[in-house]
């Protein structure tokens, strides 16, 4: 009985940070990317906006989806001290996870950014044929 207890409180540690941390990493990404987008875009507010909000919520479900998935604690936590090692372990490899994937966004958007500022490519010209 107190193993499970000791698990639940984990839980309840967990989950909160876990969700927190996603809110906040996406909340401050995706206000901040607007500019990107827009600069993207050329401007266009709707379809700038409407990208920002499906990167968005793609964001959010990678993250959550993660987050729970890696829930699961050691059933075999006896004391207070195992239960906060396990927790700050789980809880700085999620951080850790949730930076890479800022860094992976804001690789997209610079890169975004840098094709909308090419311009459009050359058609290819059509083959000639010898004899013709």
């Amino acid at each position: 009985m107190e193993a499970t207890t000791k698990i639940l409180i984990g839980y309840a540690v967990y989950v909160p940070i876990a969700l927190g941390l996603t809110f906040y990493v996406s909340r401050t990404l995706f206000k901040n990317s607007k500019i990107y987008m827009l600069d993207i875009f050329k401007g266009r507010n709707e379809i700038a906006i409407a990208t920002n909000k499906l990167f968005e919520t793609g964001f959010y479900l990678l993250n959550l989806g993660f987050a729970l998935m890696i829930l699961k604690l050691n059933p075999y936590i006896t004391t207070y001290q195992s239960l906060v090692e396990a927790l700050s372990y789980k809880i700085g490899g999620f951080a850790i996870y949730l930076g890479i994937m800022l860094f992976i966004n804001l690789y997209f958007f610079f890169r975004g950014k840098r094709k909308a500022n090419q311009g459009p490519r050359p058609l290819p010209t059509p083959p000639t044929f010898v004899g013709q």
